[in-house]
């Protein structure tokens, strides 16, 4: 159900899209969805009473146990329906933590959604739940009561919080180290970035390999993934998936993933996949660029835009599109599903990463096994030979890869 949250799309658009959000929760029907339109928000109840009555009739007549509302609602709104209604209510930030504690599958997407939902918890716990009868705890939204409780007073959350908060500390310092290794490693990095369900992880999939999970549905990949890729040109660059994005996102999650998000500030080349058979693909792509700007991406790092799902466009449309793709250098219209276009895609990326080289001369001591393997597996070994001193070679390689070189 949406009850008319202000955005710039359409409204049946929206409503198909919370549709889809209720659709990527697990072992949940839908028995039905609407648009409510409010002329005006009543504070203790969020709909009139005429609505609320026509409404409750309808999920007793359905047996409905739980009800989603596509926009905010207030706890104190929320213990009213729930009382009301006698049935569970979720708003658009409580389902979408739901959907992500789902999905969430190394300890930094779990500790992140867990430190989210006690972020979002915390005001329902205190205000709305004193009396205990139906604490909430966890993440059990939509279980039943005695399932894992999170304690109903403030200082027990707070409590909560510092711990997960130390923890995630221990798992972000160990990422940097591994960002801090893969920064020696002389391989660009191209980050993947899109609108939720816009075909990242298929593109991921058919680029690399890989068997990420890909799925027609709201964000079926949460944590981020990379992979190595070897482009025609005998090339090699990291390749890096990541969460997709949506729109009115809770500002619990923004916070809580933005060091998720952060491999694409390490990015050298940035894929914007968008899916241009999506009836709002416009809008989709301004929610993105205003994420992408909101974590401080660089104006001078480089940007495809990947237009995803080309099989799915009326042949009028696709030939049009076709043209765009051929006339504008940063368009690049492929299907992820059949690999049409995608070598036109590796080409282009192939080419945004040639960097310029410097040829140079290297003596390494025999002792200096570990560069000299480190200089071979870059590929920028032109010629070597062995003196009475160790290694002389002749090497020809980017500013990076000198850099990365200095920096073992």
């Amino acid at each position: 159900m949406k009850s008319g949250r202000a955005a710039r799309r359409l409204p049946e658009h929206a409503l198909a899209e919370a549709v889809a959000l209720a659709g990527a929760m697990p072992n949940l029907d839908i028995v039905g969805s609407e648009i409510v339109r409010l002329a005006k928000v009543q504070p203790g109840m969020l709909f009139g009473s005429g609505k609320i009555a026509e409404l409750k009739a309808r999920f007793a007549a359905s047996e409905v146990e739980l009800v989603l509302v596509d926009g905010p609602v207030s706890p104190v709104q929320q213990r009213n329906l729930e009382k009301e209604w006698g049935v569970k209510l979720l708003d658009r930030t409580g389902l979408i933590l739901e959907i992500f504690a789902d999905r969430a599958r190394t300890r930094e997407g779990v500790l992140q959604v867990e430190l989210a939902a006690l972020s979002y918890q915390r005001t329902r716990l205190v205000r709305a739940w004193t009396h205990l009868e139906r604490q909430r705890g966890g993440l059990g939204f939509v279980g039943g009561p005695g399932e894992t409780q999170i304690e109903a007073d403030r200082r027990a959350i707070d409590e909560e919080v510092v711990k997960i908060r130390r923890q995630l500390t221990k798992v972000v310092k160990t990422r940097e180290l591994h960002r801090a290794a893969r920064r020696k490693v002389p391989f660009p990095i191209v980050a993947l970035v899109g609108y939720t369900n816009a075909g990242k992880s298929t593109l991921f999939n058919r680029m690399t390999g890989a068997e990420v999970l890909a799925k027609d549905m709201l964000f079926a990949t949460l944590d981020p993934t990379m992979r190595g890729v070897e482009l025609p040109s005998g090339k090699k660059v990291i390749l890096s998936d990541t969460v997709g994005f949506i729109s009115d996102l809770p500002t619990q999650l923004v916070a809580a993933f933005r060091a998720t998000l952060e491999e694409v500030l390490e990015a050298d080349l940035i894929l914007h996949v968008r899916d241009i058979a999506h009836p709002e693909t416009e809008e989709q792509a301004a929610d993105v660029g205003d994420i992408l700007e909101s974590l401080g991406v660089e104006e001078g790092v480089p940007m495809f835009e990947v237009w995803n799902k080309i099989d799915l466009l009326a042949p009028p449309l696709r030939e049009a599109l076709e043209v765009q793709d051929a006339r504008k250098p940063g368009i690049h219209a492929v299907s992820a599903l059949s690999g049409e276009g995608l070598g036109r895609l590796l080409d282009a990326i192939n080419g945004a990463l040639d960097e310029e080289r410097s040829e140079a001369d290297l003596l390494l001591p025999f002792a200096a096994g570990k560069a000299r393997a480190w200089l071979h597996e870059a590929g920028v070994v032109l010629s070597e030979a062995q003196t009475d001193e160790g290694y002389q070679l002749r090497v020809r390689w980017t500013a990076r890869q000198k850099a990365a070189f200095e920096g073992l």
